[in-house]
């Protein structure tokens, strides 16, 4: 054979390989997102997150040589849209899994869709109900952290220093529906009374009467829960009303926009957060640092900003999902049951995750530490 035709051979043969691995169908996983609409904040680096990602396991060769498509859809923080995307997702785009919601209420008005459809869904909501009771959220799991959990690093928080009369204050919606029921119910074990509950709307802008009732009160902290504008609006009239007692978020602070809006009147707030969002001042030793190190900082290259806690979410779930298909290919029902029973001691943003048949969260209140706000930055409480 002539030279000439020892490399048309080799070109031939080289176009042929390599059309076959462009021709492979990518795994298709589905994402609902809250990237426009009132949780935006959470959606912007949850997208970001799974673009980053898809990008790099595709740089990396796919998952077994097949490469990952993600199709990621904008639920403009409403319920409505989300379910809209849900069956999109799942009818049309053939999707292996979904990831999201990114809220509590979204999360839980697609658990009927996807469950019909029998598809594996990761939310990346807090709301205990999204995943309980395991009985009837047979396909669902989330990446967030219980708002059980964060009650109890509160309430443990507040008992161990002499804390424990509190005023709670509450958003109207299914995250602040939910924290409520948790602060509520939890009172009892940890010796806890509230002296005031109050409520707020997603759409008020002035918290000043609520707050007022709870100083009046004779609380010792109050306890806000909510996400997006309301704790900033809490933040800025507690620091107003110059209340003289701790102001407490739920594990829904974890973004440093939320610093930045409030400002000044940030200073002191302290919260349950993701030890992400502290990475840098954990142990050299300890089992997430090197993890949180790697995403906080390949984030932070390509996207000028900090993930904050509900880009790790977003990644939890991908790695989750992504290492289930490796594991046992793109079967909807074996990726459930991976997620479930092989999640064991598992490292990741939120914190070290141990899935089971009883627990499709797999996060207790020792995946958080209390974080204060100090001079515009995250401080470890001592």
């Amino acid at each position: 054979m002539h030279f000439s035709s020892l490399i048309i051979v080799v070109l031939s043969f080289l176009l042929i390989t390599t059309s076959g691995l462009q021709a492979k169908e990518p795994y298709k996983i589905g994402a609902i997102l809250s990237i426009t609409g009132a949780a935006s904040f959470l959606g912007e680096p949850e997208k970001n997150t799974l673009i980053m990602l898809k990008d790099q396991i595709n740089k990396a060769g796919g998952i077994n040589g097949t490469p990952v498509e993600v199709v990621i859809e904008d639920s403009k923080s409403d319920e409505t849209q989300a379910v809209l995307a849900a069956k999109k997702l799942i009818e049309k785009d053939k999707v292996i899994a979904i990831i999201g919601p990114s809220t509590t209420g979204e999360s839980m008005a697609v658990i009927p869709i996807v469950t019909a459809a029998q598809l594996p869904l990761i939310s990346c909501a807090a709301g205990a109900g999204i995943t309980q009771p395991v009985s009837e959220r047979y396909w669902i799991f989330k990446s967030p952290q219980y708002d059980t959990s964060a009650v109890e690093a509160i309430y443990t928080y507040l008992k161990k220093n002499g804390m424990t009369k509190v005023g709670i204050i509450t958003i109207s919606t299914g995250f602040g529906d939910s924290g409520r029921k948790a602060l509520i119910e939890m009172t009892g074990k940890y010796g806890i009374t509230i002296v005031a509950d109050e409520r707020y709307g997603p759409k008020d802008s002035d918290m000043t009467t609520q707050l007022t009732k709870i100083k009046n009160a004779g609380a010792q902290a109050v306890i806000n829960w909510s996400v997006g504008p309301g704790q900033v609006i809490v933040t800025k009239n507690w620091h107003s009303l110059k209340m003289g007692i701790p102001l407490l978020q739920s594990h829904g602070w974890g973004s440093k926009k939320n610093i930045e809006l409030a400002g000044k009147a940030a200073e002191g707030v302290i919260a349950p957060l993701s030890r992400l969002v502290v990475w840098d001042k954990l142990s050299e030793k300890h089992p997430q640092k090197s993890l949180l190190k790697r995403y906080s900082s390949d984030y932070e290259a390509r996207f000028k900003s900090e993930p904050g806690t509900f880009g790790g979410h977003a990644y939890d779930a991908f790695m989750m999902i992504t290492e289930a298909i490796k594991k046992v290919g793109p079967d909807k029902q074996k990726v459930r049951d991976y997620i479930e029973n092989n999640i064991k001691n598992w490292p990741g943003t939120g914190g070290i995750f141990n899935m089971s048949p009883s627990d499709h969260c797999g996060l207790d209140k020792d995946a958080f530490e209390m974080v204060v706000v100090k001079n515009g930055d995250w401080e470890i409480l001592k």
